[in-house]
């Protein structure tokens, strides 16, 4: 089955992290290509509520990420 790109994935900060070096693969295959299922983020923006840059898809803040 082909993977389905969360549809904010191009404005996304995570895209931008990863392609820095700066977070890992698995956040973007396992978030990011799944359509954004069970993403905190994705959960947060339908809600209308902005969320910060860093964070992560499970939820978590890295304060490493900037």
């Amino acid at each position: 089955m082909k993977n389905k790109v969360c549809k904010w994935y191009n404005v996304c900060p995570m895209k931008g992290f990863y392609k820095e070096g700066k977070l890992d693969k698995k956040w973007i295959e396992n978030y990011c290509f799944q359509n954004g299922e069970n993403c905190k983020r994705l959960e947060m923006v339908n809600r209308g509520v902005t969320c910060a840059d860093n964070i992560l898809p499970d939820g978590e803040i890295d304060e490493t990420l900037k």
